[in-house]
């Protein structure tokens, strides 16, 4: 593909693209803001109709059926035989309210623009769409088909997403994954997995002055699970509540463990190392329950995520764009649709940082050149 021609097509989508992140911006959906991700999704759909996609609406729900939102999967066919499915998301991990106090601002100096899910991931799943119109008005309809889905509950581990996701992935011959590329511009080639463990402690309550041996200190276990836990690899102790009063021997507390790890042996053992030291009498009298919620498995690359890999720095060489990559602790969509086994790359969004933070940022001046490297990428591996 021309990469003038790529280029200068990709630019002609930046004003829609800059008048979209404003209105999307302007949403509140923070994962569980059901009223707000619906609205979002209704939003993007139309963008997407608009474009001549062909758009399903998915209801997601947890697994307890309460609604966690819309998904969104847009289809687009070629005339070719491969099927490549892009992925992004549309909740954030903001409150009600962030988006009337933070609308887009754009700092005219910088570049950048700045406002809540502006880099992670509207300007992720805006730049897809974005790439699919650059194709098409270049009239580059080599693949089978392309596919793009956004979820509305990535942030809270895809906890509703999951099959959607599965059997689209299941259906794919490569897949590229929208995150915005790291803050220095590098794409993601590897990801940790990660996992929260919900350790609830059951003990006895006595009084503390009068009769504490009748107690089953869940508080004491407590300390000492967490001292056990933290000499654990890849496990931080996130939160440790316990007791009601303090005159009152603790008959409950609570522990929420983040675990990561980079290699599948590593991420099974951490967790088997936390129920079994779970399991030890630390206090006598007390006993745990273990949940694990959410387990998202690393990622760690391959041959198929290389030579997506080599792809992108020939489409990149041929623009003007040199690409490179890095392995992330951060864990993503990528990680649950590298289980199909089919190659997966991910960071293909513009450039940006500050993700969950009051200052997440989206560099727009790397909008156009990411959106024309996703879309050559796109006709490359078509």
């Amino acid at each position: 593909m021309n990469a003038a021609a790529l280029r200068a097509a990709a630019q002609a989508r930046y004003p829609a693209f800059l008048a979209r992140l404003a209105e999307l911006v302007e949403i509140d959906c923070g994962s569980r803001q059901v009223a707000g991700l619906r609205q979002a999704a209704a939003r993007f759909s139309g963008y997407a109709a608009d474009a001549g996609l062909e758009v399903t609406v998915v209801p997601i729900h947890d697994d307890t059926a309460v609604p966690l939102g819309d998904a969104v999967v847009t289809r687009l066919s070629g005339r070719g035989t491969r099927r490549i499915l892009l992925a992004a998301h549309l909740d954030t991990v903001f409150p009600p309210g962030t988006a009337a106090a933070r609308p887009l601002t754009v700092d005219g100096a910088t570049g950048r623009a700045y406002g809540p899910g502006v880099c992670d991931d509207k300007g992720g799943l805006l730049a897809g769409l974005a790439a699919i119109e650059t194709l098409l008005a270049l009239g580059a309809d080599g693949f089978g088909e392309l596919v793009l889905v956004a979820t509305p509950d990535e942030e809270i581990g895809s906890i509703g997403s999951r099959p959607l996701l599965a059997g689209l992935a299941e259906q794919a011959d490569a897949i590229l994954c929208l995150e915005c590329a790291r803050d220095n511009g590098d794409l993601v080639s590897a990801r940790k997995g990660v996992a929260d463990v919900e350790i609830d402690l059951h003990g006895r309550a006595a009084h503390a002055g009068i009769e504490p041996e009748r107690g089953a200190n869940a508080a004491l276990a407590a300390a000492h699970l967490t001292v056990a836990l933290q000499r654990l690899t890849g496990v931080n102790v996130g939160v440790l509540q316990a007791g009601t009063r303090p005159n009152v021997v603790a008959d409950r507390a609570r522990l929420v463990v983040d675990v990561r790890a980079a290699e599948p042996a590593a991420y099974e053992a951490a967790l088997a190392d936390i129920t079994r030291l779970a399991g030890s009498p630390l206090v006598d009298g007390v006993t745990a329950t273990v949940r694990v919620v959410a387990p998202t498995p690393p990622w760690s690359g391959g041959p198929g995520t290389a030579a997506l890999l080599r792809a992108a720095e020939q489409v990149g060489g041929e623009l003007g764009l040199t690409v490179t990559h890095a392995a992330t602790g951060g864990c993503a969509d990528a990680n649950l649709l590298a289980e199909s086994g089919v190659a997966v790359l991910d960071g293909l969004g513009p450039v940006g940082g500050g993700d969950h933070g009051p200052d997440e940022w989206l560099d727009l001046d790397s909008v156009v050149p990411r959106v024309a490297l996703l879309a050559g990428l796109i006709d490359r591996i078509s």
